[in-house]
């Protein structure tokens, strides 16, 4: 049965999943950054961004090719997108990737204001979403063709996910980096009442790979 995944998704050791003031000149937020120490280095990174064949190819990169298997859409949260408020001045930003996204697959995102959609290269089109996270996961499931459907964040999205039970299994990156301030992914959750529960972790080269999954 498809799922609702949240895979290769950083965490600092202070709960912090993207840090403060996210701006063009930081997609993640002051120091956001530095939560993806772990998969910059990698062959797969390095890879998906054109920058040839060299990189790492060790346990970091080996679980962050994994997050792209078998998956089928994305659902994103707005500022996922791009940095833009508010209604769309225009339809000028295109996303922070370039022509060709990395997705290659339909990607929905949340939005409380209307837009067409936006057909991009190598088969990545962006849908976006009025009318809320329930009816964006039954479009992504129905566009991805029975594969599992991938939450890409940001962190009020997974949140947002989490609180009505709708994810089945995150893979948490958790990276030796103390934030300070951001936005924190499990504040206030109690993912345990929620139903949620721990699966063994692994080890990689710069973080340590955290897996919760619903329990059955």
């Amino acid at each position: 049965m498809p799922k609702l995944r949240v895979l290769s998704f950083s965490l600092s050791l202070d709960g912090y999943s993207a840090g403060a003031d996210q701006s063009l000149q930081n997609p993640l937020g002051v120091r956001g950054g530095e939560l993806m120490g772990w998969v910059f280095p990698t062959r797969f990174f390095q890879a998906m961004h054109g920058k040839g064949e060299g990189g790492e190819t060790g346990t970091d990169n080996s679980i962050a090719e994994k997050g792209f298997d078998n998956i089928g859409a994305w659902i994103l949260g707005r500022n996922m997108f791009g940095p833009v408020r508010g209604p769309w001045p225009d339809e000028s930003w295109q996303g922070w990737w370039g022509e060709e996204p990395p997705y290659h697959v339909p990607v929905f995102v949340l939005t409380h204001h209307a837009r067409k959609p936006l057909e991009m290269k190598g088969g990545t089109t962006f849908y976006f979403v009025t009318d809320g996270i329930h009816s964006a996961l039954k479009q992504a499931f129905a566009a991805a063709g029975g594969k599992d459907v991938r939450l890409g964040g940001g962190v009020d999205t997974v949140r947002q996910y989490l609180q009505a039970g709708l994810i089945d299994d995150m893979h948490l990156a958790l990276g030796p980096v103390l934030l300070g301030r951001g936005e924190n992914l499990f504040a206030g959750l109690d993912l345990d009442a929620l139903g949620y529960e721990c699966t063994p972790y692994t080890a990689g080269e710069r973080a340590v790979h955290m897996f919760v999954r619903k329990r059955a």
